[in-house]
C-alpha cells in the first residue's frame, strides 16, 4: 500500500464549518457570560453582605447565594421543553430578560431580604437546557462533543474570572455595583441570543421526544448527576465560610481578596490544564474523576485542621481548584459520551437541573451551619459527600 493510500485511508478528523464555529463559540461565549453573572456574588458575599441589614445573618446570606439554584431545578426542564416547541431563542430571550430584572432588583436591594427575590428571580431564567439543545441543533453528531466541551469548559472559566473580578468591583463600587454589573452582564447574553447566534434548523432528537425514565434508569449518568450535585453545593457551602476565613487570616476586606484568588486560580489551572490533556489524550475518564473526587474529599478533609494557618489554606484551596476545575471540564464531557444519542439533550437537562439543586442545598447547607457556629462542619460534611460521590463514581464503566 502506498504512503498516499494509507493516508486516505486514515480517518480525518472533522473540522467545523463555519456556521457551526459560528454558532459554538457564539453560544459558549452566551453561557459563560451568563454563569458569570451568577457566579460573580459568590466569591465576596459573605463578607460583603455585612454592611446591609440581614448581612449577619449567615442562615440568610446562604439562601441568597443559592435562592437562584431553586428556581432552575425547578424550570431548567420545562424550559427546556418550551424551547423545543416555540424555539430556543425565544426562550433564552426571554430567560435573559428574568435575569436582568432579577439583576436589577438586587441592585437595588436595601437588605438581605430583598436580594433574596432579586436571586430567585434570575433563577426562574434557567436556559442551560435551552442554550445546550441549541448547540445540538447547531453541529452535527460527529463533532458536537467538541462544540459541548467548549459550552462545559465555559462554567470552569467563568467561576475562575469571578474569583478575580468579584472583589476588584465590589472594592471600586461596592455591592450595588456588582449587583449592576450582573445586570449588565444579563443584557449582554440577552443580546448575544437575540442577534448574535446563527439561525440553525432544529434537530429531531428535542427534549421532549425522550423518556424520563430512560435517563432515571441510567445508572451512569445518575452517578454523573450526583457528581454535579455535590461538587457544586461543596462550592457554595465552601465560599460561606471561606472568605470570611480568608478575611480573618489575611487581614482581607472583600475588595481585596482578589489579592488570594488571583493566584490561586492561576496556580490551580496550571496544575489542571495537563491533568485534562493527559485525560483526554489516554482515555482515562474515570480514572481521572475518581483521583480528582478523592483528591478533593482528602482537601476538604484537612482545612479543618489548618484554620488557624493562612499559608495552609492557602496551599488547601490551590488543590481544592485544581480538582475542582479537572472535575468541571471532565463531567459535561462524560454526561456527552455515557448519554446516548436519542436522549443526550434530556440527560443533559437533568444533568443541569442536579447542578442548580447542588448550589441551593450547598448555600443553605454552608448558611445553616456557620449560622450556628459551626463552620468547621460545612468542611467535614463537604468532604463525607465527596467520599460517598467517590463510592458512587467507582461503578461506573469507562466511557468508550
Amino acid at each position: 500500500m502506498t504512503q498516499a493510500a494509507a493516508s486516505a485511508d486514515k480517518p480525518r478528523r472533522l473540522k467545523l464549518t463555519p456556521v457551526e464555529r459560528k454558532a459554538s463559540i457564539m453560544l459558549a461565549l452566551l453561557f459563560a457570560s451568563r454563569m458569570l453573572g451568577l457566579f460573580l456574588l459568590t466569591p465576596v458575599f459573605a463578607v460583603a453582605a455585612q454592611a446591609i441589614p440581614g448581612g449577619n445573618d449567615a442562615t440568610r446570606v446562604g439562601l441568597a447565594l443559592g435562592a437562584y439554584g431553586l428556581t432552575q431545578a425547578i424550570m431548567q426542564i420545562p424550559l427546556g421543553m418550551a424551547s423545543d416547541r416555540y424555539g430556543r431563542r425565544v426562550v433564552i430571550v426571554g430567560g435573559m430578560v428574568l435575569f436582568v430584572i432579577g439583576g436589577v432588583i438586587c441592585a437595588l436591594a436595601n437588605d438581605v431580604d430583598w436580594i433574596i427575590a432579586g436571586r430567585t428571580l434570575q433563577g426562574l431564567g434557567a436556559v442551560s437546557a435551552a442554550i445546550t439543545a441549541w448547540v445540538a441543533d447547531a453541529t452535527r453528531p460527529e463533532v458536537r462533543t467538541r462544540a459541548m466541551a467548549m459550552v462545559g469548559a465555559s462554567i470552569g472559566l467563568s467561576f475562575a474570572v469571578s474569583l478575580v473580578l468579584s472583589p476588584v468591583i465590589v472594592g471600586s463600587f461596592g455591592l450595588s455595583g456588582l449587583f449592576w454589573a450582573i445586570s449588565l452582564l444579563g443584557f449582554i447574553c440577552l443580546l448575544i441570543a437575540g442577534f448574535a447566534v446563527p439561525a440553525v434548523p432544529r434537530q429531531e432528537e428535542d427534549i421532549v421526544q425522550a423518556r424520563v425514565r430512560d435517563v432515571l434508569s441510567h445508572g451512569d449518568l445518575l452517578r454523573l448527576n450526583f457528581g454535579v450535585f455535590v461538587l457544586h453545593g461543596v462550592l457554595m457551602s465552601l465560599f460561606i465560610v471561606m472568605p470570611g476565613l480568608l478575611a480573618q487570616l489575611g487581614g482581607y476586606d472583600s475588595g481585596s481578596l482578589w489579592k488570594v484568588y488571583l493566584p490561586v486560580i492561576a496556580l490551580s489551572f496550571v496544575a489542571m490544564v495537563p491533568a485534562v490533556f493527559y485525560t483526554e489524550t489516554r482515555r482515562l475518564h474515570k480514572h481521572a474523576l475518581e483521583a480528582a473526587v478523592a483528591g478533593m474529599a482528602v482537601v476538604l478533609a484537612l482545612m479543618p485542621w489548618f484554620t488557624d494557618s493562612f499559608s495552609a489554606i492557602f496551599a488547601l484551596l490551590v488543590l481544592f481548584f485544581v480538582a475542582f476545575n479537572v472535575l468541571e471540564a471532565l463531567q459535561p464531557s462524560l454526561v456527552s459520551r455515557v448519554a446516548p444519542a436519542a436522549y443526550k439533550g434530556l440527560a443533559l437537562g437533568f444533568y443541569n437541573t442536579s447542578q442548580s439543586l447542588g448550589v441551593f442545598l450547598g448555600g443553605v447547607m454552608g448558611g445553616v451551619l456557620a449560622g450556628q457556629g459551626r463552620g468547621a462542619h460545612v468542611f467535614w460534611l463537604s468532604a463525607a459527600l465527596s467520599a460517598l460521590w467517590l463510592l458512587t463514581a467507582r461503578g461506573m464503566k469507562q466511557p468508550d
